[in-house]
């Protein structure tokens, strides 16, 4: 089994999921008492909210890349980076490393094709709807992206940063995505990424009438796949 080294905490409600995700599918896959070998650095989410708010993004980009390479130095084989936002600086990350990293846009349009799908909805930070970095990812494998429009794109990025990184989750803002979801559906949308990692926390398959796609899941059964012999 190869070492994966972790980028998280940001937030650490949503890379705790990562955690769970990748330890469950490894004992999944080798039963026992086996578990996964990772290598974890953890954030205070306050600094790098603070980056992203001051639109430091080189700095934050900086700051993670040296993070990688201590994870690589301390025997990590493969970098995952446990949040859509953060991919704005995947670059930066991937120059700095030797070893693979696998971008959690590519699993994810990975899903999306294999569903059979053309045309999806992004759902995210406001960096990762307004911003090219993840779009074009998804739109450079061949698939239509579309986004909120306003007032629904400041609602979506709002109750990740004032609830779900808080831990909060709440009933009448899982409501408000789905009515968010809905008219995404009739703008043409056929299915739902959900492109940011705590979205996972609030909205699950159960609360969308058209294919879900949990990037945090996704990405965390990417990386057993790519860590197991």
């Amino acid at each position: 089994m190869k070492k994966i080294g972790l980028l998280g905490g940001m937030s650490w409600e949503s890379s705790v999921e990562y955690e769970r995700l990748i330890n469950t599918e490894v004992r999944h896959r080798l039963g026992g008492v086996h578990s996964a070998d990772l290598l974890i650095r953890s954030y205070d989410f306050a600094e790098i909210e603070a980056l992203q708010t001051a639109g430091q993004w080189r700095d934050a980009g900086a700051r993670l890349a040296a993070d990688a390479c201590r994870l690589q130095d301390a025997g990590a084989e493969l970098i995952v980076l446990c949040t859509n936002t953060m991919h704005l600086v995947a670059d930066q990350i991937e120059d700095a490393i030797d070893v693979p990293f696998l971008h959690l846009a590519d699993t994810t349009a990975a899903a999306v094709i294999a569903a059979g799908l053309e045309t999806v909805a992004l759902l995210g930070t406001r960096f990762t709807m307004e911003k090219d970095f993840y779009r074009g990812r998804l739109q450079a494998h061949g698939l239509r992206v579309i986004v909120p429009e306003e007032p629904d794109l400041t609602v979506v990025h709002d109750v990740i940063y004032d609830e779900l990184v808080q831990g909060r989750i709440l009933d009448t803002s899982r409501a408000r995505y789905v009515e968010i979801i809905d008219r995404l559906v009739e703008r043409g949308a056929q299915g739902v990424i959900a492109g940011c990692t705590e979205i996972e926390l609030l909205v699950t398959r159960d609360d969308v009438t058209i294919p879900y796609f949990p990037t945090t899941r996704l990405h965390a059964l990417a990386a057993v796949e790519a860590a197991l012999p």
